[in-house]
Parts: structure tokens; C-alpha cells; sequence
């Protein structure tokens, strides 16, 4: 999800009230111009239809990238998915507002949180690579080097 939060600040959202279309919305869930563009495709194709059903998709759309998108309309609550159809729905604007004013109550809480009692089975240690370019060597840090010789600190000061 990418949102914008100031896009959608009082001004700017009375604007886009005067004319909505469906790349503002599909450009909240996805950054890729191909995504946003198939994403609003299926939108589109489910709001002229009244419903959509996976073997009336375009062919230029494929049929598991159809679902897969029409899936996730689901999960954000766009549509919903009854009797192998998919058709619109508004289950998203509550819950949405919901959230919003659960992350402001959260942001003015006092209370204490511990991460790692919340969340018991996250890995929280850093993972090993596992490809891509070698790094290189880097110098060991100064108190691993081995210490110098009072003559030797003469040398280097030198």
C-alpha cells in the first residue's frame, strides 16, 4: 500500500471528489503503473458488468493474474466473491476509518510495549546472505587490531 496521506487531506480530497476515477484508487495499493493498471482494469470491468466472473476476464488479462488481483480486491474488502462472481461491495470505508482512529488512539497511549513478547516468533536477528555480489573484506575495527609497539606508534606518528 502506498498511501498518500496528503492527498487525501481536506482540500485536496474536495477536490478529487469533483471527478473520481479508479487510478486514485487503485494507485493507494500499488507503486507499479502495470499493477495499478490491471488492478483498475478488473475494477472497472467488475463496475460496468454489476459483476465479474473469471472466464468473462479479457484475454489480455491473464486468468491467474486476474485472480490474484480480484482476490486481493477481496481481502481489502472492494468486492466480494460469491457464487464464482465477483461484484462491489463497500466493506472497506468503515473498517478503514476504524484503523484510522486505532492508530491515533495508539500514537497517544502511554502505556509500555514489549516487541519481543509480542511478537514471540519473529526472527529478529539479521539473516545471512544468501547470494548476489561478495562484499569486501572490511578492515577489522581498532580495538580487534593487535596493539603496537611503543616504537612502532613512533613509526606511524612519524
Amino acid at each position: 500500500m502506498s498511501i498518500r496521506y496528503w492527498e487525501f487531506e481536506d482540500a485536496a480530497l474536495k477536490e478529487k471528489l469533483k471527478n473520481p476515477n479508479v487510478k486514485e484508487i487503485a494507485r493507494l495499493f500499488f507503486d507499479n503503473e502495470t499493477e495499478a493498471y490491471r488492478f483498475s482494469y478488473l475494477l472497472l470491468e467488475t463496475k460496468k458488468r454489476g459483476e465479474l466472473r473469471l472466464k468473462d476476464v479479457p484475454d489480455s488479462i491473464p486468468i491467474a493474474t486476474a485472480k490474484r488481483y480480484l482476490d486481493y480486491a477481496v481481502q481489502i474488502g472492494l468486492l466480494k466473491h460469491e457464487s464464482n462472481a465477483y461484484s462491489l461491495t463497500d466493506r472497506y470505508s468503515k473498517p478503514f476509518r476504524n484503523m484510522s482512529t486505532y492508530i491515533k488512539e495508539w500514537m497517544e497511549s502511554k502505556a509500555e510495549e514489549d516487541l519481543s513478547v509480542e511478537f514471540a516468533n519473529a526472527r529478529i536477528v539479521k539473516q545471512n546472505k544468501r547470494g548476489g555480489r561478495k562484499q569486501p573484506a572490511a578492515p577489522a575495527p581498532a580495538e580487534q587490531q593487535p596493539a603496537m609497539k611503543p616504537a612502532q606508534q613512533a613509526d606511524v606518528k612519524a
